[in-house]
């Protein structure tokens, strides 16, 4: 690796530069602080050149220090790779090695199932089942053995089973999510969870752990909840412990990056893209505290847009607007548990 890759790779370790979570029942904006500084043991590649550190340079040139401070909750914490739909070797390897060097682990996303999306914001994903196998086959072997956690398919299995991915294609996306299970698992440094959807998607939790079973969770490291949603952590780890007891005691991660707020209240059919007033949820840790999860992850990076609603950019495109206002509601919440 290059002395220049080197100086702008980095990582959050166990007591420096995150939150501690707070204890189960805190965090969210009804319990008070999502955002505690604290030291918390959190061991996941910060991307020194995501779009948010990009962004804080940007205002700091341009005098905007104020904003630029506030976005510093989003640029330094530890966010996910969410690889090239076309080739994903380049992203994959980059984050890696960037974890490696700095004795942490990198966190992907592999998000490019066949129909993906049921037509909606992210719709796409690879043509067919044998391209579909090649890119997680080029995706796998980008990871070598390098340290990750993969998070498998966001909303693959939850739409199957909420009824808006065809019939027809159900069979197809089992078979290659199992397969994309048992060839990440080739690689011992890489823990796979696939995706469960959110607390308040499918109440027939019966449903979505028969097709996890079937997508072959029995061989992966458990399942993920919560993906770019805004579900509160409390309802994610009740829900997730119901999920958990019908697939053997399965552990499951969390993605906190926006909950901080909680879902945007009132019913609106677009509650989940880039809804206003949302904040940042509790900070990436692996120090839970909760029997079961695994990790409290930011898998949504936050202030990539959700879609063209509310003024927003396409979906997974920076949006330094709506970022900035994460962090301002983060810190309004911080104010006010601190009676500030």
């Amino acid at each position: 690796m290059s002395a220049r890759i080197r100086t702008v790779v980095c990582v959050v370790l166990a007591g420096i530069a995150l939150g501690c979570p707070p204890p189960a029942g805190a965090g969210d904006a009804e319990h008070g602080r999502a955002d505690s500084g604290a030291p918390a043991a959190a061991p996941f590649w910060v991307d020194p050149e995501s779009a948010a550190a990009r962004q804080v340079r940007k205002w700091r040139r341009e005098g905007r220090g104020e904003d630029a401070e506030l976005l510093e909750r989003i640029a330094g914490r530890p966010g996910a790779t969410w690889p090239g739909w076309e080739d994903p070797r380049a992203d994959v390897a980059r984050a890696v090695a960037g974890a490696a060097e700095a004795g942490g682990r990198a966190v992907l996303v592999a998000y490019n199932i066949p129909h993906r999306d049921c037509g909606q914001h992210s719709a796409g994903g690879a043509v067919d089942a044998a391209a579909y196998r090649a890119w997680i086959g080029a995706f796998a072997d980008a990871i070598g053995d390098g340290p990750a956690l993969v998070v498998l398919e966001p909303d693959a299995v939850a739409h199957m089973v909420a009824g808006c991915t065809p019939p027809e294609y159900h069979a197809e996306r089992l078979e290659l999510l199992s397969g994309a299970v048992s060839r990440l698992k080739q690689h011992p440094g890489t823990e796979v969870y696939l995706d469960a959807g959110h607390s308040n998607w499918i109440s027939n939790v019966g449903d979505v752990a028969r097709s996890l079973r079937a997508a072959g969770v029995d061989r992966a490291d458990g399942f993920a909840l919560n993906v770019s949603n805004f579900q509160t952590t409390e309802s994610e780890i009740r829900y997730g412990r119901r999920l958990s007891e019908l697939l053997g005691g399965a552990r499951f991660v969390i993605d906190t990056s926006r909950n901080g707020n909680g879902p945007l209240r009132g019913g609106a059919a677009d509650a989940w893209c880039n809804p206003p007033g949302r904040a940042l949820g509790r900070p990436p840790t692996t120090r839970t505290g909760v029997e079961g999860v695994a990790a409290y992850l930011w898998i949504k990076r936050p202030g990539d847009s959700d879609g063209t609603c509310r003024g927003g950019p396409p979906a997974g495109r920076w949006w330094p607007r709506y970022a900035l206002g994460l962090a301002r509601a983060t810190a309004a919440n911080d104010r006010e548990a601190s009676g500030g």
